[in-house]
Parts: C-alpha cells; sequence; structure tokens
C-alpha cells in the first residue's frame, strides 16, 4: 500500500469484474450440483435424480424424518428394557458409527422384543 492507503496493484475493468463474477457464479453453481449428486447418492431412493434438485430434497426430509421417527421407536423399546438415555445414546452412537463403516449389518442395536 501507498502512504495514501491506495494499492499498487491496478484497478480492474468492469470487463475483468464481471468474469470474475461469471466465474465465482460459475463455482457457486457447480458446489451445489456435487453437493446434489452426493445427497442423490447417499439417500435411499434418491439414486440417479440428483438433476431434480425439488426431488433430492424431498426425499432428503422424508429419509432423515424416518430415521428421526426409527430412533425414537428404538428409545422407547430401550427404555421399557431399562435402557438409560445416556447409555442409549452410547449404544445408538457406537451401532451409527459401526454401520457408517459398514461392520454392522443391523442398525438397531437392540434386541427385537419377543411376545
Amino acid at each position: 500500500m501507498d502512504m495514501d492507503g491506495s494499492s499498487d496493484r491496478p484497478r480492474l475493468t468492469s470487463e475483468q469484474k464481471k468474469k470474475n463474477h461469471i466465474e465465482s457464479e460459475k463455482k457457486r453453481r457447480e458446489a451445489i450440483r456435487a453437493g446434489f449428486e452426493r445427497l442423490s447418492q447417499i439417500i435411499p431412493g434418491a439414486e440417479g435424480q440428483s438433476r431434480s434438485e425439488s426431488v433430492v430434497l424431498q426425499k432428503t426430509v422424508k429419509y432423515l424424518k424416518d430415521q428421526l421417527e426409527r430412533k425414537e421407536e428404538l428409545k422407547e423399546r430401550a427404555d421399557r428394557q431399562g435402557v438409560s438415555d445416556g447409555e442409549f445414546e452410547k449404544i445408538y452412537n457406537d451401532v451409527e458409527k459401526a454401520v457408517k463403516a459398514g461392520e454392522y449389518e443391523d442398525a438397531d442395536g437392540i434386541k427385537e422384543e419377543e411376545d
């Protein structure tokens, strides 16, 4: 910087600013597209739907709601079996990590109740 606070770099022209803006916007769109592609790969039923962002979002919301509902059901079952909240969370988190690592087939982590 000069003593008067100005920079030694030349100012960008309108054309350069426009080009920079277009490049930034292109990168932003590519990042969004990549995010939807990743979601479509990991959300059941969204495979191959990455071009339809609304479908991917709808399926993602449904999947997350289903997972939260499933966790609540497991929590209720654990309560009935006398498992404390802290113990349940630890088991749930351990099983979740194992499932993500491909080390555990049954996502419950709690034996089925026998009627």
